[in-house]
């Protein structure tokens, strides 16, 4: 077993991934996102941030942190933005615990701490709700939830943008989710407008970051992230996104690139060879503009 790969324990309702390196020094740590991950994390991270406009001058980012891989990576990068971007921009780490265990919020704080970022944490008690109204799907109302928790403290906290980490996986993983699953092709976007929130803004600079490199970093670093700390998703075996991810895999062992070619796809939409698309709440078919050419 090498030092890339990792073990995990099980309890309290969810998954502690264990790295089998021990910790780093802060300064190593941060160093190797710079030096040894610069292409996979370093670079694409601020080249989201450049191709989709996510940061500008006079900004005030609500980092959403949930103890995972991904969220802890993503506020380790923006402290160091932070200290080096010529875009001035306040930063500000919230984290909205849902219902976590005592034990699970412990070792939370305990990652934050050991990577240098100041942590707000607010109960918000999203677990209990769930699981009184939706145990069935509980993923998607947990996700709409937190969503809206984290909007609200942002607000409080004077911010106009709240950053979660979704990264390039997650957009692959989503559309074929919607294609095979809803019946039609769309996205996660790089950035949002918040429907019920005035200004507010999600963004997701990790939309170029592969899962493999963060799953690196966080190994190497010796950081102990949460899988997944739901005390109401712990209950179910699986879920959609599983099988998608499994299927990715699959394809990749006989097409080159394919998670690429998934991704590129939703940057290459041929309106001339499609059958009907939506916009807002108006739908079109390709009969509306055929005669017309």
């Amino acid at each position: 077993m090498n030092s890339e790969e990792t073990n995990s324990i099980a309890g309290n309702g969810c998954e502690i991934l264990v790295p089998f390196n021990e910790r780093k020094p802060l300064e190593e740590i941060e160093k190797g996102l710079t030096k040894t991950y610069r292409k996979h994390i370093w670079a694409k991270f601020i080249k989201a941030i450049n191709d989709y406009e996510l940061l500008k001058d006079g900004d005030k980012v609500a980092v959403a942190v949930s103890g995972g891989k991904d969220s802890l990576l993503m506020a380790k990068l923006f402290q160091l933005l932070h200290r080096h971007s010529k875009v001035k921009f306040d930063l500000e780490f919230i984290c909205a615990d849902p219902g976590y265990h005592e034990n699970i919020r412990e070792l939370l704080i305990d990652n934050c701490n050991y990577l240098g970022i100041p942590l707000t944490i607010y109960n918000s008690g999203i677990f209990e709700v769930v699981d009184k109204i939706a145990k069935d799907y509980p993923c998607y109302m947990c996700a709409k939830m937190r969503r809206g928790a984290l909007y609200s403290k942002a607000q409080e906290l004077g911010c106009n943008k709240v950053a979660l980490g979704h990264h390039f996986n997650d957009v692959i993983e989503t559309t074929l989710l919607n294609v095979l699953y809803t019946g039609n092709f769309s996205t996660m976007m790089p950035k949002l407008k918040a429907d019920n929130f005035e200004n507010m803004e999600l963004i997701r600079p990790l939309f170029y970051v592969d899962e493999l490199y963060i799953e690196r970093f966080t190994q190497n670093a010796g950081i102990w992230p949460l899988n997944c700390a739901c005390m109401v998703a712990a209950k179910k075996i699986g879920n959609k996104r599983y099988e998608i991810k499994a299927l990715i895999k699959e394809l990749k062992k006989n097409f080159d690139d394919v998670d690429k070619s998934i991704f590129r796809a939703a940057t290459n939409v041929n309106m001339d060879a499609i059958l009907g698309w939506k916009q807002g709440e108006n739908k079109y078919s390709f009969l509306d503009i055929y005669d017309k050419e």
